[in-house]
């Protein structure tokens, strides 16, 4: 897709440190969790991320992510991918933690997922939001996919009048599995948009 709207961009491996704050923020701290569980003697939680940004394959990639980038820094992105038109059974052991998503996630099958989209706090406001929604629409009709879904916590109401203002209604929700993942939300819910 090589329309994307002024000032926004396909990320690069260079962008892979603001994509993994990014990340980071859009999951409240979920990812910098996850990253401290997986980081090697020496290695800070943002060091995995960076790692992962890079990587050509995965759904935390460089190449699933679209940019903000104003020319001298980025300030928001989207991360997300196509979903399969069958979703996969979830095997038996699959992370407890993980399992609420995924389950709401299967329920999106045919959809184009944004798994991240957040900005800097002193990017927020300006309409990244709203502009990177709907690259991810262009994106999903162009891949022929049925509509654009997200799942996003009960505590994060900045993101939900967003979505909400964007045509996204909610379809499902489940409780949250924490794991010793400090966080204020209780609940996720399955947002979609069908075209």
């Amino acid at each position: 897709m090589d329309d994307l709207p002024s000032g926004y961009r396909r990320a690069t491996p260079d962008d892979a440190g603001p994509l993994t704050d990014l990340v980071d923020i859009a999951g409240e701290g979920l990812a910098s969790y996850l990253w401290a569980k997986q980081a090697q003697d020496g290695e800070a939680p943002q060091d995995v991320g960076r790692r992962r940004a890079i990587r050509d394959e995965g759904s935390f990639s460089f190449r699933n992510a679209v940019v903000a980038d104003d020319g001298q820094r980025i300030m928001a992105a989207l991360i997300g991918y196509p979903l399969a038109d069958a979703p996969e059974p979830i095997p038996d052991d699959f992370p407890p933690m993980f399992v609420p998503m995924q389950e709401l996630e299967n329920l999106a099958a045919g959809t184009w997922y944004v798994n991240a989209l957040a900005a800097y706090p002193e990017s927020r406001g300006h309409g990244h939001g709203t502009a990177l929604l709907g690259v991810a629409e262009r994106l999903a009709r162009s891949a022929g996919k049925r509509g654009v879904s997200m799942i996003v916590s009960d505590a994060n109401p900045g993101a939900w009048r967003l979505y909400e203002r964007c045509g996204f209604k909610a379809v499902e929700s489940r409780p949250m599995v924490k794991k010793g993942w400090d966080n204020p939300g209780s609940t996720w819910t399955l947002l979609m948009r069908v075209f």
